[in-house]
């Protein structure tokens, strides 16, 4: 299953408010500008700045590379 285009519509990152990006095969939303990724667990997104991973400049390109 994956999030519904409402959720994904009002999701923004908890620390600058921006839009996130979804990658459902992966299970994740993803901060672009902050480099920031935050898991989703069956189907919740999980908010928490403290939970979310910041990745580095290699992860980074990989995903911005699959956005394309």
């Amino acid at each position: 299953m994956s999030l519904s285009q409402s959720l994904l519509d009002i999701l923004v990152c908890p620390l600058d408010k921006g839009e996130l990006w979804y990658f459902e095969d992966e299970q994740f939303l993803y901060n672009p500008r902050l480099r920031r990724k935050y898991r989703v667990v069956d189907d919740i997104p999980v908010m928490l700045v403290e939970e979310s991973e910041i990745v580095g400049a290699e992860e980074h390109e990989r995903i911005t590379k699959i956005r394309s």
